[in-house]
């Protein structure tokens, strides 16, 4: 009966994410918007499909072709994959429309999101299944905090994991002690140089102990492993749930390599996932494929699951099946070594650094030489930048203790770092195009295009042929935004929250945006108390980055998510310069602008 009780129970939690998703779809449908241009469907119709450009239409017209799903299905799996990864950039979006205070294109944001994973068809394949099932509950989620930064105002010990040992677990450690035996030796030596940092925020989330071996089979301790699915990091977060638990991923940027940030998000996902399931090893199984895999499982399997999770572990995949006694043979092997015959001695060196708030682009390079120390001392303790540069706004750089005032005294001196112009571009000719028109278009000339390709006659080009376009060697031009009027003082304020103040208010009311509050206070949520003592930074809207713009004419197919993609421009700052919403249609042959790059 107790084990009727606790599926009982999950089937709640399963079909009430599953109501949230449906409600949040009705609401979304039911939002009149006077100035959107988009394509309304009959009644009768309950699904929204993508809207993509087909064909020449007058300016100011909407014409789209509605792609069904029956259509999207033969795409197959890297069709769904642009699908989900677009979704995902407008809910990207949409935190950037929210933290400017731009509430009516957030929530646009997340609508478009939304429609976009109504579409996608994941043909039973469990890691596009468990990326779509991200997406869905994190619309859900930002709903909830868009409208919560807004409207909702100041008002006045886990269980141990269990040490089963039984053929499963006996067969790992035999493959651990055998031709994994060199895989196990080099993982246990580079844990000692995160496992006391996860160790540390284990305990203060009141988690077990035993989960700071789990990077080792997820990983091998490699803060830059990187799996056939794109799971990143040393938790192996994939792209959706790493953004569903607060990673960032910029052009310069992967926070799932970020050794801290990673685990607090890997505590928050683990936390989550014992809420839903109850006992560890059911957690551990959804950690790897995915809770809605494991809640599909448990739905056709009789009640006794919980009582004996190794029924369960019966009916699970293949890779979700060798975790759990996986990781449970690690334990085995790291609790009593010399039983299995390991001498684990010798763990690499805790990481040791302190942290200094940069602004500006600079080559790790650069700044090593700067401080007479390592490159790859620094590329070791910043694993989260891509290119190993510095992002353009603020960036918590980790240098070695001991090493902060240096690097601040000498910040002014190690140059800023410009992004290299692209020499050439290269261009597919299409009816209609001529020389002079391609020249006009990427701001060149028409003898610097015949050149740079051998071609004698000028007016002669067919259509299909590919073109190497010179740059015009103009270069972006970076500049501060100017101060906005009330931005007077500058500097941080303190402000006591009264009655009725909300995030969203004291954002407008110092020029400032909720994300930098968020910031400055370390709020967990969005909810205030009065009487709260808040510290904001007055008139300090993050620093615009202004570049060059050229045009660029909408072909057939084009979404804004696309073009914005292939000039390598955030979704926003692509609608923002031309005057766009999430919910703006575009045209075959109309003119946009797009950085210059």
């Amino acid at each position: 009966m107790k084990s009727y009780l606790k599926v009982t129970v999950l089937f709640f939690i399963f079909y009430a994410a599953a109501g949230c998703s449906k409600n949040l779809k009705v609401a979304s449908s039911h939002r009149p918007d006077p100035k959107s241009t988009s394509v309304v469907s009959a009644p009768g119709h309950q699904k929204k499909a993508r809207v993509s450009v087909t064909g020449n239409a007058e300016p100011g017209r909407c014409v789209g072709k509605i792609c069904p799903p029956n259509r999207v299905d033969a795409r197959g799996s890297k069709q769904t994959r642009q699908i989900l990864e677009e979704a995902l950039e407008f809910c990207r979006t949409s935190q950037d429309f929210w933290g400017q205070g731009d509430f009516e294109n957030a929530i646009a944001s997340l609508d478009q999101a939304y429609n976009l994973i109504l579409i996608t068809d994941t043909n039973e394949k469990p890691k596009l299944i468990q990326e779509k099932e991200d997406i869905r509950f994190m619309i859900c989620k930002r709903m909830l905090e868009i409208y919560s930064s807004r409207y909702v105002v100041a008002t006045g010990n886990h269980d141990a994991i269990p040490m089963v040992k039984n053929r499963y677990v006996e067969k790992e450690i035999g493959s651990f002690k055998g031709v994994e035996r060199g895989f196990f030796l080099r993982s246990y030596k580079r844990s000692g140089r995160y496992r006391p940092e996860i160790l540390k925020a284990l305990k203060e989330a009141g988690l077990p102990k035993e989960l700071s071996w789990l990077p080792l089979i997820e990983s091998g301790f490699k803060v830059k492993a990187l799996s056939s699915a794109r799971a990143l990091g040393l938790w192996q977060f994939i792209p959706s749930t790493g953004y569903k638990f607060g990673l960032k991923r910029t052009q310069w940027v992967d926070e799932r390599m970020d050794v801290t940030k990673s685990t607090q998000a890997a505590i928050a996902y683990l936390k989550e996932l014992h809420n839903m399931f109850g006992d560890w090893t059911t957690v551990l199984a959804a950690y790897n494929c995915g809770e809605g895999r494991v809640l599909r499982v448990i739905r056709n399997q009789n009640v006794q699951y919980l009582d004996n999770f190794w029924d369960l572990y019966e009916k699970l995949p293949c890779e979700t099946a060798r975790y759990v006694p996986r990781f449970l043979a690690a334990l085995s092997i790291v609790n009593d070594p010399e039983k299995y015959g390991f001498d684990l001695n010798g763990l690499d060196p805790p990481r040791s650094y302190e942290m200094v708030t940069v602004s500006k682009q600079m080559l790790l390079k650069d700044v090593a030489k700067n401080m007479s120390i390592s490159n790859k001392i620094l590329e070791d303790l910043n694993p989260d930048l891509r290119r190993n540069v510095t992002p353009h706004d603020s960036y918590e750089l980790k240098v070695p203790k001991g090493k902060g005032a240096f690097l601040v005294a000498r910040l002014d001196k190690i140059p800023v770092w410009t992004p290299p112009k692209r020499l050439y571009a290269y261009h597919r000719v299409r009816p209609g195009e001529t020389l002079s028109r391609l020249a006009a278009r990427y701001r060149t000339s028409v003898r610097a295009i015949a050149a740079t390709n051998h071609i004698k006659r000028q007016d002669h080009i067919t259509v299909g042929q590919r073109l190497k376009i010179p740059s015009s060697g103009k270069k972006p031009v970076y500049a501060k935004a100017k101060k906005t009027a009330g931005s007077w003082q500058s500097g941080p304020v303190s402000h006591r929250v009264r009655r009725g103040d909300s995030l969203w208010l004291l954002a407008r009311q110092y020029n400032t945006n909720t994300k930098e509050i968020i910031r400055l206070n370390s709020l967990k949520n969005t909810r205030l108390f009065v009487g709260q003592k808040l510290i904001i930074s007055r008139g300090t809207e993050a620093v615009q980055t202004a570049v060059d713009t050229k045009t660029y004419r909408v072909k057939r197919g084009d979404t804004p998510y696309k073009i914005a993609c292939s000039h390598k421009m955030k979704l926003e700052r692509f609608l923002r310069i031309n005057e766009l919403t999430p919910r703006s249609k575009i045209y075959p042959g109309q003119a946009l602008d797009v950085e210059a790059r």
